[in-house]
């Protein structure tokens, strides 16, 4: 008894494991874990932050020291109403300190817009994250659609060698003729063909998902083949919710009001600043003493050239730009949401002709089945029929798939992983 459990142990376990269940959520939260695109954003993140800590950094005081040593040095000193020049060795050594009072509020809109943009960068790796979700549903399903196409034309290839089997024991039997059992055999050709083409497209589909969830999946995996036939229900309000919810619209939002702040900022820039000045020096030149200095000073940009003016342009022209960005956005959502809920009603009825054409082909096919052994139909029906079965088979998978991945294309506009 005891032997007999340690030789089922092992058996069990390759069931267990040939048995192992691939969920399209698993396959979702392992992409987001290791895909570097989502690892890049993250990163870009953490670099949006600390550009706001070198935008407020001009809130702080700005403290330098300073040294300077002179080998040789030429001193003039008066003596009886001439000049006399002394060579001798200098030095200074000194703290400065300034600390910004008042620009206008140049500082503040650039510490305002560091915040957008770490807010942009937030956004930016959710839009990564629902795509990357989309791409992996659209994968999935994928797999799905090609492992259920093996199927089909694993029945298909099964009925084709038996066809060639029935059409040689006729053509023994002299009820046949050699061209009914050639073109049966090429058809077996056909299937197996289009069965390689099928196994080779859910090859790919499973490298691809691999790749993405960053481990092998199993050969003998099983897939949740209901999520497939799944439907969803949108309300009348879809295009306002698309349209609020789409996380590049909402960052094109931020854009322009991150173009805006900084086009206040460089607008500030032409009054210049009033800040607080104050400095400690240790001389050592002819004799030796303490300077020191508080006050505040007043800075302001005369001339620099016509680069100001360009900067605040700049920002200007920016702000214009993100606002057609977004408005070309909006369009373009429109545009393919009301293709996409077109593309679903069709796929709807697709399905449901495709059911009807299925039903219609079996029956037809068992009767031209029984008219082909007593000789009253040729093999070109009986295979038009079996064609058209397969099609059929094939065409309604199709249309499931192109139904739910629409589905998926609506949820990611939506920005839902």
């Amino acid at each position: 008894m005891i032997k007999q459990t340690f030789f089922l142990l092992p058996l069990l376990l390759t069931c267990t494991l040939c048995a192992k269940t691939l969920t399209m959520q698993e396959s979702i939260q392992k992409s987001l874990a290791n895909h570097p695109d989502i690892k890049t954003f993250m990163l870009k993140i953490k670099h949006s932050q600390k550009g706001y800590n070198a935008a407020y950094a001009d809130y702080l005081p700005q403290i330098n020291a300073h040294a300077d040593y002179n080998p040789l040095q030429t001193f003039a000193l008066p003596v009886n109403g001439t000049f006399n020049t002394v060579d001798d060795t200098s030095w200074n050594v000194g703290v400065n300190l300034k600390q910004k009072l008042w620009d206008f509020s140049k500082t503040a809109a650039k510490v305002e817009a560091s915040m957008v943009d770490k807010d942009i960068s937030t956004l930016s790796l959710a839009e990564a994250k629902v795509l990357l979700a989309y791409k992996v549903k659209t994968l999935y399903k994928q797999m799905i659609v090609q492992k259920e196409a093996i199927s089909v034309r694993q029945k298909d290839l099964q009925v084709k060698q038996a066809y060639y089997k029935q059409a040689q024991a006729l053509v023994r039997q002299g009820l046949k003729t050699k061209a009914d059992e050639s073109r049966f055999l090429s058809e077996v050709y056909v299937s197996r063909d289009n069965l390689a083409q099928a196994k080779a497209a859910y090859e790919k589909a499973t490298s691809s998902l691999s790749l993405y969830m960053g481990e092998t999946i199993p050969k003998k995996v099983t897939l949740q083949h209901r999520i497939l036939k799944k439907s969803a229900h949108f309300g009348k309000n879809l295009q306002k919710e698309v349209i609020a919810n789409n996380l590049q619209v909402k960052i094109d939002a931020l854009n322009i009001e991150k173009n805006k702040l900084l086009h206040k900022s460089a607008k500030a820039s032409h009054y210049g600043s009033i800040d607080l000045v104050a400095s400690y020096n240790r001389l050592d030149t002819l004799n030796s003493y303490d300077s020191k200095f508080v006050g505040i000073s007043l800075n302001v940009p005369l001339y620099s050239g016509g680069r100001m003016s360009a900067q605040e342009q700049q920002a200007k022209i920016g702000t214009q730009i993100a606002q057609e960005q977004q408005a070309s956005k909006i369009l373009t959502l429109k545009e393919e949401l009301h293709a996409l809920l077109l593309d679903i009603k069709r796929y709807k009825q697709t399905i449901t002709a495709k059911k009807a054409q299925l039903r219609a082909v079996m029956n037809s096919q068992k009767v031209l089945q029984a008219r082909y052994k007593e000789g009253l139909t040729t093999y070109i029906e009986l295979l038009d029929a079996t064609t058209q079965i397969l099609a059929s088979r094939l065409g309604i998978l199709e249309a499931y798939y192109a139904k739910s991945v629409t589905i998926n294309r609506i949820e990611y506009l939506k920005g839902k992983i």
